[in-house]
């Protein structure tokens, strides 16, 4: 016997139902004047959808078994003060790491004493290019159970430094040999797209997207010609979230979708792996606890847009240096969101709603649009060399930029609700703000840089 369904009694309503209601509440105001509204990706967001609009529902999955991780970040510059903290942040809830390996002269044995292979989730981030490292890592881990992402990223780094590690041709003979050698060792992820610094940076959603896509085709037009097409088991997406919630959740599935359908074109059946990171471009320095809630709910939109890792920054990490107090607060924030909100409990749970499965659909189109131009001029690496990807950034930068500085775009405590008793000069132990370092580069680097960086400078000028 079928179950009744439920609300039967009550008949549909239509959109254009709700709309002419709407439109009769509003008692002659303009609709689309008072409740539509149009993103900096030129999305117009509506004040309700409807599934008679949706058009079908997306066909968004993510891998089976995905439980999503709280990572510890770790800079390794002494490989037995960073094992001890990576121990430390296990037992106290963390379930991955991430290293960001400062030289070649960090042990790996040191570095992964006693840590559990089997059951953590290890990402590296290497700041130099050494194929011998990598075998040492390869020969370590010999044929122990692991779950270790290595992310390399060439294009990324020089996008970022404006050079290659080495020259264009030694980085990728190193990173073919790799991947090679990878074949035996079944490493998760060799390779990586780092595009939290377009975001850092100033891109807007539909930039980020297609700038991450068409980085990953660089990778993989190389990667698929030769020895190394069967090599390939996946990718990593870095990403950072910002505090547009819903816009955000939409990004990380519009991500997965389009690596999809890029990953289709090759014939790969290749899942790619999100690790998500709260953005730095709206932290601030004066009432920096007001960056706990923001990366709260950063870390809430990685969660319902799927991303795989997580690894939260803490609240006083623009002018800290690493401490114990800030690291455990920022773990205890997915502590809180995984164990009392049971944020873990619900696969996918923006499935099917339909505000989320529109602006996923929208930024996913503009940015295959975008990506289609990109890749009909040249390429990533191409427009990279000749300066349009940096334009093209700092154009979105600064239309940001000045709807901050217009109080258009609010940060609370910092360009409105101000405590004009706070100071910071005394408590700053790093330098919060962009730094210069002349040097010959072969392309223009692409700099990060925060949204309040200039009102802080002359707030702590007069303090």
């Amino acid at each position: 016997m079928s179950r009744p369904k439920l609300f039967n009694e009550f008949q549909e309503v239509s959109s254009k139902a709700w709309k002419q209601q709407i439109q009769f509440d509003l008692k002659g105001a303009d609709y689309n004047e008072n409740l539509i509204w149009e993103s900096p990706e030129g999305i117009k967001v509506k004040p309700f959808y409807h599934s008679d609009e949706n058009g079908g529902r997306i066909d968004f999955s993510l891998p089976l078994g995905t439980s999503w991780k709280i990572t510890q970040h770790i800079y390794a510059k002494n490989a037995t003060m960073a094992n001890a903290k990576a121990l430390e942040a296990l037992r106290r809830g963390a379930d991955s790491l991430l290293f960001t390996v400062a030289s070649e002269e960090i042990k790996i044995e040191r570095l992964l004493k006693d840590i559990p292979l089997e059951a953590t989730v290890i990402h590296f981030e290497f700041q130099f290019l050494s194929v011998q490292y990598i075998q040492g890592l390869f020969n370590f881990i010999g044929n122990k159970t692991h779950r270790i992402h290595l992310n390399i990223d060439l294009i990324g780094h020089l996008a970022k430094s404006g050079n290659w590690f080495h020259n264009l041709k030694k980085d990728h003979e190193i990173l073919e040999e790799v991947i090679i050698q990878n074949q035996a060792n079944n490493f998760n992820n060799i390779l990586a797209v780092d595009a939290s610094l377009y975001q850092n940076a100033g891109a807007n959603m539909v930039q980020q997207l297609a700038y991450a896509l068409s980085h990953a085709n660089e990778y993989l037009n190389h990667f698929t010609k030769d020895a190394t097409q069967n090599a390939i088991q996946g990718i990593t997406f870095k990403m950072a979230v910002g505090t547009n919630y819903f816009f955000e959740i939409a990004k990380l599935r519009a991500m997965r979708l389009l690596w999809k359908t890029l990953a289709n074109e090759y014939n790969l059946d290749l899942e790619c792996h999100i690790l998500a990171l709260p953005s730095k471009r709206n932290k601030t320095l004066y009432d920096y606890n007001v960056n706990m809630l923001r990366t709260t709910t950063e870390c809430m939109s990685a969660i319902l847009g799927g991303a795989d890792t997580i690894c939260n920054l803490p609240y006083d990490a623009l002018y800290h240096k690493s401490n114990e107090f800030g690291e455990r607060i920022a773990r205890n924030q997915l502590l809180i969101l995984k164990h009392e909100s049971y944020f873990d409990k619900v696969s996918n749970p923006a499935d099917g709603a339909y505000y989320i499965e529109s602006l996923t659909t929208q930024l996913a189109e503009k940015a295959l649009d975008l990506f289609k131009s990109l890749e009909a001029g040249g390429g990533f690496l191409k427009q990279l060399k000749e300066h349009t990807i940096q334009k093209k950034i700092k154009e979105s930068a600064k239309k940001e930029q000045e709807l901050f500085n217009t109080h258009k775009e609010v940060l609370v405590g910092t360009n409105k609700y101000i405590n004009k008793e706070d100071r910071m000069k005394d408590d700053m132990e790093i330098f919060p703000f962009v730094k210069t370092d002349a040097r010959k580069t072969l392309l223009e680097p692409i700099i990060e840089k925060r949204l309040s960086e200039a009102l802080e400078q002359k707030r702590l000028k007069d303090e």
